[in-house]
């Protein structure tokens, strides 16, 4: 799930994953392969890999898995690796805007899947164009706000292509938006100053944002719960935001 606040959910977001894990394991892989296949084993020449492969990581992935990942992808198992990615658009509860990004070897099950979730969940399903005018690709790194300052950010990434910078509304991290093509640089730039970050990924981000109640904010939650079910799902992209209010009324909830 991105493309909202997603540091206002941390506790949701960590309860699926750890519901989820092993489904978890397996998106991260494909995403290692997929990568591997196009830009080949090598992470130093791959940014895409490295991204991968570092996102794997953070959701402690076994090293042996990203291998095997790593060299399935390349084809030096003689595997065969052969993922297509579907953008499909839809609405969630109170009109909610999704974008739902696929990766999979059968377009028809992705399709099947991605539709009975979202209509289940009070939503319905988009024609194309329809949702995806309002998001742009960014290149979005979250970076801990513990013992580094929004300054000490600014200078790392500023030769780096950084568009905008801006503190999270729970205090605990800073948003750092490039542009796609940038990402890998800025990535880099806080790696060599030191500054430790959360995430580096490439993702559909809203340019109008909506705000929702506790309620609505539960059904999308429970929507996007529901694609992420499936092992085609890759990535959740919504408009919606939420305030800090909203956030501790959800956090109660846990």
């Amino acid at each position: 799930m991105a493309g909202h606040s997603k540091w206002a959910t941390t506790k949701h977001k960590k309860a699926a994953l750890d519901a989820k894990r092993a489904k978890a394991f397996a998106k991260l892989t494909k995403n290692i392969e997929v990568a591997a296949r196009v830009g080949g084993p090598d992470l130093e020449g791959n940014p895409a890999l490295e991204l991968a492969v570092h996102k794997a990581k953070k959701q402690s992935v076994p090293n042996d898995n990203i291998e095997r990942a790593i060299k399935r992808g390349a084809g030096l198992t003689g595997d065969t690796v052969d993922y297509e990615t579907i953008m499909y658009e839809g609405y969630g509860p109170n009109g909610v805007a999704l974008l739902i990004e696929c990766l999979t070897d059968n377009r028809n099950r992705a399709a099947t899947e991605v539709r009975v979730a979202v209509t289940r969940n009070g939503g319905n399903m988009a024609d194309p164009g329809s949702v995806s005018y309002n998001f742009a690709r960014k290149g979005v790194i979250t970076v801990p706000q513990e013992g580094t300052s929004e300054d000490d950010v600014m200078m790392a990434v500023l030769e780096a292509g950084v568009e905008e910078l801006t503190p999270t509304p729970n205090g605990e991290a800073f948003e750092v938006l490039t542009d796609p093509s940038s990402l890998d640089d800025a990535r880099k730039a806080l790696t060599a100053a030191g500054i430790e970050y959360d995430s580096a990924e490439v993702e559909f981000v809203a340019d109008l944002k909506v705000e929702v109640d506790a309620e609505t904010a539960r059904k999308v939650f429970k929507l996007i719960d529901a694609l992420e079910d499936s092992d085609d799902v890759q990535n959740v992209y919504s408009n919606f935001d939420i305030s800090p209010a909203v956030q501790a009324e959800l956090e109660a909830d846990d």
